[in-house]
């Protein structure tokens, strides 16, 4: 049997934490030994079949013939950088700001005249 992969060398960063929706996009671009990686160590692990059913779906189809495509390494959104997905310009105006007139009726702090 094949030894188990430590999560460091797992060719999917944060694998275990990847909507399993994302799986298929997320393989797509990997080789056949990656895909395998990924199964010995799904097995090892979380062994979820629905997980389990689509990278092995994926080997088979590999094994088969069919070809990588998409990037080796795809985009995870779900990994935060702390920055922003588009970077917003100083110049944005908020909210404009309407202070009552003479209190606010519902705030009791607040006393009208």
């Amino acid at each position: 049997m094949n030894e188990v992969p430590l999560h460091k060398d797992l060719p999917l960063p944060d694998y275990d934490h990847l909507p399993a929706g994302t799986l298929p996009t997320r393989i797509s671009g990997l080789e056949e030994a990656d895909v395998a990686q990924l199964i010995t160590y799904e097995k090892a692990h979380g062994n979820r079949l629905p997980i389990l059913q689509v990278l092995e779906k994926r080997l088979h189809d590999l094994q088969g013939g069919a070809v990588p495509r998409g990037p080796q390494a795809p985009d995870t959104p779900e990994v935060n950088t702390g920055q922003p997905d588009t970077p917003q310009s100083a110049s944005v105006p908020g909210p404009p700001v309407n202070p009552p007139s003479q209190g606010d009726p519902t705030n009791p702090a607040q006393p009208r005249a």
